[in-house]
Protein backbone atom coordinates (compact mmCIF):
# COMPACT_ATOMS: atom_id res chain seq x y z
CA UNK A 1 0.00 0.00 0.00
CA UNK A 2 1.56 3.32 -0.99
CA UNK A 3 0.62 6.85 0.31
CA UNK A 4 1.09 10.29 -0.26
CA UNK A 5 1.73 12.66 2.50
CA UNK A 6 1.69 16.40 1.60
CA UNK A 7 0.27 19.30 4.75
CA UNK A 8 0.60 22.71 5.16
CA UNK A 9 -1.46 22.08 8.34
CA UNK A 10 1.24 19.10 10.36
CA UNK A 11 -1.28 18.79 13.64
CA UNK A 12 -1.38 15.26 14.31
CA UNK A 13 1.32 14.41 10.91
CA UNK A 14 3.94 12.49 12.81
CA UNK A 15 0.74 10.09 14.75
CA UNK A 16 -0.78 9.47 11.92
CA UNK A 17 2.76 8.69 9.55
CA UNK A 18 4.29 6.50 12.39
CA UNK A 19 0.40 4.67 12.30
CA UNK A 20 0.54 4.23 8.56
CA UNK A 21 4.41 2.95 8.70
CA UNK A 22 3.47 0.56 11.67
CA UNK A 23 0.80 -1.08 8.61
CA UNK A 24 3.24 -1.31 6.19
CA UNK A 25 2.82 1.74 4.23
CA UNK A 26 5.21 3.08 1.76
CA UNK A 27 5.32 6.65 2.53
CA UNK A 28 6.30 9.35 0.03
CA UNK A 29 6.41 13.33 0.62
CA UNK A 30 7.23 16.47 -0.46
CA UNK A 31 9.01 19.71 1.05
CA UNK A 32 8.38 20.70 4.80
CA UNK A 33 6.47 17.44 5.24
CA UNK A 34 9.17 15.37 3.98
CA UNK A 35 11.59 17.42 6.72
CA UNK A 36 9.14 16.56 9.67
CA UNK A 37 8.79 13.49 8.81
CA UNK A 38 12.73 12.67 8.73
CA UNK A 39 12.81 14.56 11.58
CA UNK A 40 10.81 11.98 13.67
CA UNK A 41 13.06 9.27 12.46
CA UNK A 42 9.96 8.11 10.08
CA UNK A 43 10.54 6.33 7.11
CA UNK A 44 9.38 8.54 4.01
CA UNK A 45 11.02 8.51 -0.01
CA UNK A 46 10.57 11.74 -1.50
CA UNK A 47 8.11 12.24 -4.02
CA UNK A 48 11.01 12.93 -6.33
CA UNK A 49 11.89 8.82 -6.23
CA UNK A 50 7.92 8.19 -7.50
CA UNK A 51 8.23 11.15 -10.36
CA UNK A 52 11.69 10.55 -11.35
CA UNK A 53 11.90 14.09 -12.04
CA UNK A 54 12.95 16.67 -9.60
CA UNK A 55 10.73 19.35 -7.99
CA UNK A 56 11.10 22.65 -10.14
CA UNK A 57 10.08 26.49 -10.21
CA UNK A 58 10.72 26.67 -6.49
CA UNK A 59 8.62 24.05 -5.49
CA UNK A 60 5.67 25.43 -7.91
CA UNK A 61 5.55 22.27 -9.73
CA UNK A 62 6.35 19.04 -7.60
CA UNK A 63 3.11 16.45 -7.72
CA UNK A 64 1.82 17.34 -11.43
CA UNK A 65 3.14 14.43 -13.10
CA UNK A 66 1.79 11.14 -14.53
CA UNK A 67 3.39 8.90 -12.11
CA UNK A 68 1.64 10.50 -9.53
CA UNK A 69 -1.97 11.01 -11.26
CA UNK A 70 -2.10 7.78 -13.00
CA UNK A 71 -1.49 5.78 -10.07
CA UNK A 72 -4.45 8.03 -8.26
CA UNK A 73 -6.75 7.54 -11.03
CA UNK A 74 -6.38 4.14 -12.69
CA UNK A 75 -9.62 1.95 -11.64
CA UNK A 76 -8.67 -1.06 -9.36
CA UNK A 77 -11.83 -2.78 -11.07
CA UNK A 78 -10.94 -2.17 -14.40
CA UNK A 79 -7.94 -4.61 -15.85
CA UNK A 80 -6.84 -2.12 -19.01
CA UNK A 81 -6.05 0.66 -16.50
CA UNK A 82 -3.95 -1.74 -14.28
CA UNK A 83 -2.32 -3.38 -17.62
CA UNK A 84 -1.53 0.61 -18.81
CA UNK A 85 -0.12 1.57 -15.58
CA UNK A 86 1.80 -1.69 -15.55
CA UNK A 87 2.95 -1.23 -19.03
CA UNK A 88 4.33 2.15 -18.32
CA UNK A 89 5.72 1.73 -14.94
CA UNK A 90 3.54 3.24 -12.76
CA UNK A 91 2.76 2.16 -9.66
CA UNK A 92 -1.06 2.45 -7.93
CA UNK A 93 -1.36 5.01 -4.88
CA UNK A 94 -3.88 3.68 -2.58
CA UNK A 95 -3.76 6.91 -0.01
CA UNK A 96 -3.51 10.89 -0.08
CA UNK A 97 -3.24 13.01 2.80
CA UNK A 98 -3.50 16.78 1.79
CA UNK A 99 -4.45 19.85 3.13
CA UNK A 100 -3.53 23.30 1.64
CA UNK A 101 -1.63 25.79 1.44
CA UNK A 102 -2.99 28.96 4.05
CA UNK A 103 -4.46 31.52 1.97
CA UNK A 104 -7.23 32.76 3.84
CA UNK A 105 -4.62 33.18 6.64
CA UNK A 106 -1.98 34.95 4.30
CA UNK A 107 -4.53 37.65 2.73
CA UNK A 108 -6.12 38.29 5.88
CA UNK A 109 -2.80 40.10 7.25
CA UNK A 110 -2.68 43.85 6.55
CA UNK A 111 0.29 44.26 4.35
CA UNK A 112 -0.35 41.28 2.19
CA UNK A 113 0.34 41.82 -1.38
CA UNK A 114 -0.86 40.19 -4.54
CA UNK A 115 2.09 38.54 -5.22
CA UNK A 116 2.34 36.71 -1.79
CA UNK A 117 -1.57 35.98 -1.79
CA UNK A 118 -0.88 34.26 -5.49
CA UNK A 119 2.18 31.78 -3.83
CA UNK A 120 -0.27 30.61 -1.54
CA UNK A 121 -2.86 29.38 -3.91
CA UNK A 122 -2.04 25.64 -3.94
CA UNK A 123 -2.21 24.06 -7.90
CA UNK A 124 -0.50 20.47 -6.54
CA UNK A 125 -2.72 19.62 -3.89
CA UNK A 126 -6.28 20.33 -4.72
CA UNK A 127 -5.35 18.42 -7.92
CA UNK A 128 -4.25 15.44 -5.92
CA UNK A 129 -7.28 15.57 -3.85
CA UNK A 130 -9.28 15.51 -6.90
CA UNK A 131 -8.11 12.91 -8.13
CA UNK A 132 -7.56 10.95 -5.12
CA UNK A 133 -11.80 12.13 -4.26
CA UNK A 134 -13.06 11.04 -7.60
CA UNK A 135 -11.57 7.28 -7.45
CA UNK A 136 -12.44 7.19 -3.98
CA UNK A 137 -13.56 3.59 -4.50
CA UNK A 138 -9.70 2.57 -4.62
CA UNK A 139 -8.38 5.49 -3.08
CA UNK A 140 -9.02 6.98 0.48
CA UNK A 141 -8.63 10.54 0.56
CA UNK A 142 -7.95 12.89 3.65
CA UNK A 143 -8.01 16.30 3.84
CA UNK A 144 -8.69 17.27 7.49
CA UNK A 145 -6.76 16.10 10.52
CA UNK A 146 -9.82 15.28 12.75
CA UNK A 147 -10.00 12.07 10.68
CA UNK A 148 -6.53 10.66 11.35
CA UNK A 149 -7.65 8.31 13.86
CA UNK A 150 -10.59 6.92 12.45
CA UNK A 151 -8.59 6.43 8.94
CA UNK A 152 -6.14 4.50 10.62
CA UNK A 153 -8.69 2.80 13.21
CA UNK A 154 -10.40 1.38 9.83
CA UNK A 155 -7.36 0.20 8.28
CA UNK A 156 -6.53 -1.98 11.45
CA UNK A 157 -9.64 -3.56 11.40
CA UNK A 158 -9.08 -4.57 8.38
CA UNK A 159 -10.03 -1.24 5.44
CA UNK A 160 -12.21 1.23 4.86
CA UNK A 161 -15.53 0.47 3.83
CA UNK A 162 -17.59 2.17 0.47
CA UNK A 163 -19.67 4.08 2.53
CA UNK A 164 -16.82 5.75 4.34
CA UNK A 165 -14.76 6.50 1.24
CA UNK A 166 -17.51 8.06 -0.13
CA UNK A 167 -18.25 10.40 2.84
CA UNK A 168 -14.59 11.26 2.55
CA UNK A 169 -14.46 12.09 -1.02
CA UNK A 170 -17.62 14.56 -0.48
CA UNK A 171 -15.66 16.39 2.22
CA UNK A 172 -12.67 16.62 -0.34
CA UNK A 173 -14.42 18.11 -2.70
CA UNK A 174 -16.45 20.62 -0.11
CA UNK A 175 -12.53 21.31 0.98
CA UNK A 176 -11.29 22.48 -2.78
CA UNK A 177 -14.77 24.21 -3.00
CA UNK A 178 -14.23 26.43 -0.22
CA UNK A 179 -10.78 26.66 -1.23
CA UNK A 180 -11.25 28.12 -4.41
CA UNK A 181 -14.58 30.32 -3.47
CA UNK A 182 -12.09 32.48 -1.10
CA UNK A 183 -9.82 32.91 -3.86
CA UNK A 184 -12.37 33.92 -6.53
CA UNK A 185 -13.67 36.18 -3.97
CA UNK A 186 -10.27 37.98 -3.10
CA UNK A 187 -9.29 38.34 -7.04
CA UNK A 188 -12.17 39.53 -8.34
CA UNK A 189 -12.35 42.35 -4.88
CA UNK A 190 -15.16 45.04 -5.75
CA UNK A 191 -14.56 44.71 -9.38
CA UNK A 192 -18.42 43.21 -10.18
CA UNK A 193 -20.81 43.27 -7.43
CA UNK A 194 -22.60 40.32 -8.64
CA UNK A 195 -20.65 37.90 -10.45
CA UNK A 196 -23.11 35.51 -13.14
CA UNK A 197 -21.91 32.55 -10.38
CA UNK A 198 -21.26 33.40 -7.05
CA UNK A 199 -20.68 30.67 -4.18
CA UNK A 200 -20.68 31.23 -0.70
CA UNK A 201 -17.57 29.20 1.69
CA UNK A 202 -18.36 27.92 5.09
CA UNK A 203 -16.78 26.28 7.98
CA UNK A 204 -19.26 24.39 10.54
CA UNK A 205 -18.52 26.50 14.48
CA UNK A 206 -20.77 23.89 16.30
CA UNK A 207 -23.88 21.84 16.28
CA UNK A 208 -26.93 23.50 18.15
CA UNK A 209 -29.41 21.38 19.85
CA UNK A 210 -31.77 22.04 17.48
CA UNK A 211 -33.06 25.73 15.30
CA UNK A 212 -35.49 28.18 15.98
CA UNK A 213 -38.03 25.48 17.45
CA UNK A 214 -36.95 21.99 19.21
CA UNK A 215 -38.39 20.22 15.97
CA UNK A 216 -35.93 21.31 13.90
CA UNK A 217 -32.38 20.87 13.13
CA UNK A 218 -29.61 23.12 12.89
CA UNK A 219 -25.85 23.71 12.90
CA UNK A 220 -24.05 27.54 13.11
CA UNK A 221 -21.71 27.94 10.21
CA UNK A 222 -19.02 30.69 10.22
CA UNK A 223 -18.34 32.04 6.33
CA UNK A 224 -15.19 31.79 4.60
CA UNK A 225 -14.12 34.50 3.48
CA UNK A 226 -11.47 37.76 2.29
CA UNK A 227 -14.07 39.96 4.19
CA UNK A 228 -13.63 38.95 7.58
CA UNK A 229 -13.32 41.84 9.90
CA UNK A 230 -13.38 40.96 13.96
CA UNK A 231 -16.88 42.70 13.86
CA UNK A 232 -18.72 39.20 12.97
CA UNK A 233 -21.40 37.01 15.02
CA UNK A 234 -19.05 34.25 14.53
CA UNK A 235 -15.73 35.61 15.85
CA UNK A 236 -16.99 35.76 19.30
CA UNK A 237 -15.42 34.43 21.91
CA UNK A 238 -18.36 33.02 24.91
CA UNK A 239 -16.18 33.19 27.96
CA UNK A 240 -18.93 31.82 30.49
CA UNK A 241 -22.34 30.28 30.00
CA UNK A 242 -24.64 27.56 28.88
CA UNK A 243 -24.36 26.70 25.37
CA UNK A 244 -25.38 29.29 22.67
CA UNK A 245 -28.66 28.39 20.93
CA UNK A 246 -30.14 29.43 17.40
CA UNK A 247 -31.68 32.18 18.79
CA UNK A 248 -29.27 33.02 20.90
CA UNK A 249 -27.03 33.79 18.12
CA UNK A 250 -29.76 35.16 15.96
CA UNK A 251 -30.21 37.93 18.05
CA UNK A 252 -26.81 38.29 19.82
CA UNK A 253 -26.66 39.61 16.03
CA UNK A 254 -28.99 41.96 14.90
CA UNK A 255 -27.32 43.25 19.13
CA UNK A 256 -24.18 44.08 18.08
CA UNK A 257 -25.14 45.33 14.92
CA UNK A 258 -27.01 47.72 16.74
CA UNK A 259 -24.54 49.35 18.94
CA UNK A 260 -21.91 48.76 16.07
CA UNK A 261 -23.24 51.86 14.43
CA UNK A 262 -22.54 54.44 17.40
CA UNK A 263 -19.59 55.86 19.01
CA UNK A 264 -20.68 56.81 22.45
CA UNK A 265 -21.16 54.40 24.67
CA UNK A 266 -24.22 52.68 23.33
CA UNK A 267 -26.28 49.79 24.79
CA UNK A 268 -29.36 47.94 22.80
CA UNK A 269 -31.44 45.12 24.35
CA UNK A 270 -32.69 42.75 21.86
CA UNK A 271 -36.19 40.64 21.79
CA UNK A 272 -37.10 38.71 18.61
CA UNK A 273 -34.52 39.98 16.43
CA UNK A 274 -36.05 43.77 17.36
CA UNK A 275 -34.48 46.49 19.79
CA UNK A 276 -36.81 46.69 22.69
CA UNK A 277 -34.75 49.04 24.35
CA UNK A 278 -31.62 51.31 22.80
CA UNK A 279 -29.37 54.66 24.03
CA UNK A 280 -26.48 56.38 23.99
CA UNK A 281 -25.68 58.28 26.91
CA UNK A 282 -22.00 59.34 28.72
CA UNK A 283 -21.56 56.72 30.58
CA UNK A 284 -21.77 52.83 29.71
CA UNK A 285 -24.17 52.08 33.27
CA UNK A 286 -26.16 55.45 32.34
CA UNK A 287 -26.50 53.79 28.69
CA UNK A 288 -27.74 50.71 29.92
CA UNK A 289 -29.95 51.96 32.27
CA UNK A 290 -31.79 54.59 29.65
CA UNK A 291 -31.94 51.74 27.48
CA UNK A 292 -33.40 49.09 30.16
CA UNK A 293 -36.33 51.67 30.85
CA UNK A 294 -37.35 51.90 27.13
CA UNK A 295 -39.28 48.67 27.48
CA UNK A 296 -38.35 47.17 31.17
CA UNK A 297 -41.25 44.61 30.37
CA UNK A 298 -39.87 43.37 26.93
CA UNK A 299 -36.31 43.61 28.27
CA UNK A 300 -36.49 40.17 30.43
CA UNK A 301 -34.97 37.27 28.74
CA UNK A 302 -33.58 39.52 25.87
CA UNK A 303 -29.52 39.87 23.94
CA UNK A 304 -27.57 42.93 25.58
CA UNK A 305 -24.93 44.66 23.28
CA UNK A 306 -22.62 47.16 24.61
CA UNK A 307 -19.88 48.80 22.53
CA UNK A 308 -17.68 49.44 25.75
CA UNK A 309 -16.09 47.17 27.52
CA UNK A 310 -17.99 46.25 30.93
CA UNK A 311 -17.24 47.85 33.73
CA UNK A 312 -18.37 46.15 37.42
CA UNK A 313 -21.20 49.62 37.68
CA UNK A 314 -22.63 48.40 34.60
CA UNK A 315 -22.77 44.57 34.89
CA UNK A 316 -24.19 45.33 38.54
CA UNK A 317 -27.32 46.82 36.83
CA UNK A 318 -27.17 44.08 34.41
CA UNK A 319 -27.37 41.49 36.61
CA UNK A 320 -30.63 42.41 38.61
CA UNK A 321 -31.74 41.68 35.22
CA UNK A 322 -32.97 38.14 33.78
CA UNK A 323 -30.97 38.18 30.32
CA UNK A 324 -30.09 35.15 28.01
CA UNK A 325 -26.80 36.86 26.34
CA UNK A 326 -24.48 39.78 26.88
CA UNK A 327 -21.78 40.78 23.84
CA UNK A 328 -19.34 43.55 24.48
CA UNK A 329 -15.39 44.18 23.40
CA UNK A 330 -14.66 42.82 26.29
CA UNK A 331 -15.40 42.43 30.10
CA UNK A 332 -13.81 44.10 32.87
CA UNK A 333 -12.12 41.66 36.14
CA UNK A 334 -15.17 43.32 38.35
CA UNK A 335 -17.39 42.70 35.62
CA UNK A 336 -16.88 39.52 35.40
CA UNK A 337 -17.05 38.08 38.61
CA UNK A 338 -20.07 39.75 39.16
CA UNK A 339 -22.10 38.67 35.62
CA UNK A 340 -20.06 34.81 35.72
CA UNK A 341 -22.58 33.80 38.99
CA UNK A 342 -25.49 33.80 36.77
CA UNK A 343 -24.36 30.35 35.76
CA UNK A 344 -26.47 30.00 32.41
CA UNK A 345 -26.01 33.81 31.45
CA UNK A 346 -23.56 33.08 28.36
CA UNK A 347 -20.96 36.03 27.91
CA UNK A 348 -19.57 36.60 24.60
CA UNK A 349 -16.54 39.10 23.86
CA UNK A 350 -15.90 40.57 20.25
CA UNK A 351 -12.48 42.78 20.38
CA UNK A 352 -12.63 46.12 20.36
CA UNK A 353 -13.42 47.37 17.04
CA UNK A 354 -13.59 50.90 18.21
CA UNK A 355 -10.02 50.64 18.59
CA UNK A 356 -9.54 50.78 14.90
CA UNK A 357 -11.58 53.88 14.18
CA UNK A 358 -9.74 57.18 12.70
CA UNK A 359 -9.38 60.00 15.37
CA UNK A 360 -11.93 62.05 15.36
CA UNK A 361 -11.59 65.81 16.95
CA UNK A 362 -13.21 66.22 20.50
CA UNK A 363 -16.21 68.67 20.47
CA UNK A 364 -15.65 71.54 22.20
CA UNK A 365 -18.23 72.07 25.48
CA UNK A 366 -19.75 69.91 28.03
CA UNK A 367 -19.87 66.53 28.26
CA UNK A 368 -23.38 66.49 26.92
CA UNK A 369 -22.15 68.34 23.43
CA UNK A 370 -19.60 65.56 23.02
CA UNK A 371 -22.17 63.10 23.29
CA UNK A 372 -24.44 64.67 20.65
CA UNK A 373 -21.20 64.82 18.02
CA UNK A 374 -20.51 61.67 18.47
CA UNK A 375 -24.03 60.03 17.89
CA UNK A 376 -23.62 62.43 14.47
CA UNK A 377 -20.83 60.43 13.48
CA UNK A 378 -21.31 56.88 12.78
CA UNK A 379 -18.96 53.71 13.66
CA UNK A 380 -17.31 52.27 11.43
CA UNK A 381 -16.09 48.86 11.87
CA UNK A 382 -13.15 47.77 9.72
CA UNK A 383 -14.78 45.90 6.63
CA UNK A 384 -11.44 43.64 6.12
CA UNK A 385 -9.67 43.97 2.91
CA UNK A 386 -12.64 44.36 0.40
CA UNK A 387 -15.59 46.68 0.80
CA UNK A 388 -18.24 44.04 -0.80
CA UNK A 389 -20.00 42.00 1.89
CA UNK A 390 -23.19 40.33 1.10
CA UNK A 391 -26.80 39.98 3.26
CA UNK A 392 -28.31 36.13 1.27
CA UNK A 393 -31.61 35.05 2.06
CA UNK A 394 -32.93 32.03 1.67
CA UNK A 395 -36.29 31.31 -0.69
CA UNK A 396 -37.44 28.25 -2.47
CA UNK A 397 -35.22 26.95 -4.78
CA UNK A 398 -32.46 29.88 -4.60
CA UNK A 399 -30.77 32.84 -2.69
CA UNK A 400 -31.62 37.06 -2.92
CA UNK A 401 -28.44 38.49 -2.85
CA UNK A 402 -27.85 42.06 -2.04
CA UNK A 403 -25.17 44.54 -0.01
CA UNK A 404 -25.13 44.90 3.68
CA UNK A 405 -27.52 48.08 4.58
CA UNK A 406 -24.66 49.95 5.38
CA UNK A 407 -25.11 53.46 4.52
CA UNK A 408 -24.10 56.35 6.74
CA UNK A 409 -26.73 59.53 6.54
CA UNK A 410 -24.65 62.61 6.34
CA UNK A 411 -26.89 65.67 7.79
CA UNK A 412 -25.95 68.21 5.54
CA UNK A 413 -27.67 65.80 2.62
CA UNK A 414 -31.09 65.74 4.28
CA UNK A 415 -34.02 67.99 3.40
CA UNK A 416 -36.07 69.58 5.58
CA UNK A 417 -39.83 69.24 3.94
CA UNK A 418 -41.69 71.03 6.30
CA UNK A 419 -42.36 74.68 6.94
CA UNK A 420 -40.38 74.71 10.45
CA UNK A 421 -36.78 73.39 10.57
CA UNK A 422 -36.42 71.03 13.82
CA UNK A 423 -34.54 72.68 16.31
CA UNK A 424 -31.05 71.32 16.97
CA UNK A 425 -32.30 68.96 19.77
CA UNK A 426 -34.87 67.35 17.50
CA UNK A 427 -32.16 67.01 14.78
CA UNK A 428 -29.84 65.04 17.20
CA UNK A 429 -32.90 62.68 18.16
CA UNK A 430 -33.85 62.47 14.19
CA UNK A 431 -30.52 61.63 13.24
CA UNK A 432 -30.28 58.58 16.42
CA UNK A 433 -33.92 57.48 15.61
CA UNK A 434 -33.20 57.17 11.88
CA UNK A 435 -29.78 54.94 13.08
CA UNK A 436 -31.68 52.95 15.05
CA UNK A 437 -34.45 52.51 12.71
CA UNK A 438 -32.34 50.50 10.68
CA UNK A 439 -32.30 47.27 12.91
CA UNK A 440 -36.30 47.49 13.05
CA UNK A 441 -38.41 45.08 11.23
CA UNK A 442 -40.67 46.75 9.08
CA UNK A 443 -43.03 48.79 8.77
CA UNK A 444 -40.11 50.08 11.44
CA UNK A 445 -41.85 53.21 13.65
CA UNK A 446 -39.15 54.42 15.91
CA UNK A 447 -40.00 57.07 18.65
CA UNK A 448 -36.65 58.92 20.38
CA UNK A 449 -36.15 61.32 23.15
CA UNK A 450 -32.97 62.87 24.43
CA UNK A 451 -30.59 60.02 22.53
CA UNK A 452 -32.93 57.12 23.99
CA UNK A 453 -35.44 54.75 22.15
CA UNK A 454 -38.81 55.52 24.05
CA UNK A 455 -41.01 53.33 21.81
CA UNK A 456 -41.05 51.15 18.64
CA UNK A 457 -43.51 49.22 16.11
CA UNK A 458 -42.19 46.67 14.00
CA UNK A 459 -43.44 43.94 11.79
CA UNK A 460 -46.97 45.21 10.95
CA UNK A 461 -48.56 44.70 7.49
CA UNK A 462 -49.30 49.09 7.52
CA UNK A 463 -47.30 51.75 9.07
CA UNK A 464 -50.25 53.61 11.18
CA UNK A 465 -50.61 50.12 12.88
CA UNK A 466 -46.84 50.45 13.74
CA UNK A 467 -46.79 54.13 14.91
CA UNK A 468 -49.57 53.27 17.09
CA UNK A 469 -47.87 50.32 18.93
CA UNK A 470 -45.17 52.55 19.38
CA UNK A 471 -46.72 55.56 21.16
CA UNK A 472 -48.84 53.17 23.33
CA UNK A 473 -45.37 51.76 24.23
CA UNK A 474 -43.48 55.15 24.78
CA UNK A 475 -46.98 56.08 26.85
CA UNK A 476 -47.04 59.14 28.66
CA UNK A 477 -43.09 59.89 27.53
CA UNK A 478 -44.31 60.35 23.75
CA UNK A 479 -45.42 63.90 24.08
CA UNK A 480 -42.36 66.00 22.64
CA UNK A 481 -40.60 62.77 21.45
CA UNK A 482 -39.70 62.67 17.56
CA UNK A 483 -40.13 59.67 15.11
CA UNK A 484 -38.52 57.66 12.39
CA UNK A 485 -39.81 55.77 9.60
CA UNK A 486 -37.86 53.34 7.85
CA UNK A 487 -39.98 53.99 4.86
CA UNK A 488 -42.65 56.76 3.26
CA UNK A 489 -45.49 57.18 4.69
CA UNK A 490 -48.30 56.54 1.83
CA UNK A 491 -50.89 58.83 3.60
CA UNK A 492 -50.98 61.42 6.26
CA UNK A 493 -52.64 59.13 8.71
CA UNK A 494 -49.98 58.16 10.58
CA UNK A 495 -48.68 61.63 10.65
CA UNK A 496 -51.60 62.16 11.83
CA UNK A 497 -51.39 59.62 14.82
CA UNK A 498 -48.43 60.68 15.84
CA UNK A 499 -49.53 64.30 16.21
CA UNK A 500 -52.32 63.22 18.19
CA UNK A 501 -49.45 61.42 20.46
CA UNK A 502 -47.12 64.76 20.69
CA UNK A 503 -44.17 63.94 18.33
CA UNK A 504 -42.64 67.17 17.06
CA UNK A 505 -40.49 65.84 14.43
CA UNK A 506 -40.37 62.97 12.11
CA UNK A 507 -37.69 61.88 9.76
CA UNK A 508 -38.62 59.75 6.82
CA UNK A 509 -37.23 59.07 3.41
CA UNK A 510 -40.17 60.88 1.35
CA UNK A 511 -40.88 60.02 -2.16
CA UNK A 512 -44.84 59.34 -1.88
CA UNK A 513 -47.15 60.53 -4.56
CA UNK A 514 -49.00 61.74 -1.21
CA UNK A 515 -45.72 63.59 -0.05
CA UNK A 516 -47.74 67.02 -0.48
CA UNK A 517 -50.48 65.76 2.09
CA UNK A 518 -48.24 64.48 4.35
CA UNK A 519 -45.79 67.89 4.47
CA UNK A 520 -49.47 69.56 4.66
CA UNK A 521 -50.55 67.82 7.76
CA UNK A 522 -47.48 67.99 9.58
CA UNK A 523 -47.72 71.63 9.22
CA UNK A 524 -50.81 71.71 9.95
CA UNK A 525 -49.58 70.23 13.55
CA UNK A 526 -46.42 72.55 13.68
CA UNK A 527 -43.87 69.69 13.36
CA UNK A 528 -40.88 69.49 11.82
CA UNK A 529 -39.95 66.54 8.94
CA UNK A 530 -36.77 66.28 7.24
CA UNK A 531 -36.48 63.90 4.14
CA UNK A 532 -33.32 61.46 3.63
CA UNK A 533 -33.86 59.95 0.25
CA UNK A 534 -33.46 56.06 1.01
CA UNK A 535 -35.32 53.78 2.87
CA UNK A 536 -34.15 51.29 5.22
CA UNK A 537 -36.30 47.96 4.69
CA UNK A 538 -35.63 45.38 7.10
CA UNK A 539 -37.43 42.14 6.89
Amino acid sequence: MRAILSVSNKQGLIEFARGLRDLGVELYSTGGTKRALTEASIEVHSITDLTGFPEILDGRVKTLHPNVHGGLLARRDHPSDLDEIGRLGIAPIDLVCVNLYPFTETIAKPSVTLADALEQIDIGGPTMIRAAAKNHPSVIVVCDPADYDGILEGLRSGGIDADRRRQLAAKAFQHTASYDTVIAEYLRGDSVAFPQQLTVALEKVRDLRYGENPHQKAAFYREISPVMSGLRISNARQVHGADLSFNNILDADAALGAVADFMAPTVAIIKHNNPCGLATRPTLAEAYQRAFEGDMVSAYGGIVALNRAVDGETAALIAETFYEVVIAPSFQPEALAILTKKRNLRLLEIGDWLANQPPRHAAEGDEWQRLVAEAHEPSRPPAGHLPLEYDLRRVSGGLLVQTRDAAPVDPLQLTVASARRPTPEELTDLLFAWRVCRHVKSNAIVLAKNLMMIGMGAGQPNRVTSVGLALERAGDRAPGSVLASDAFFPFPDGVERAAKGGVTAIIQPGGSIRDDEVIKTVNHHGMAMVFTGMRHFRH
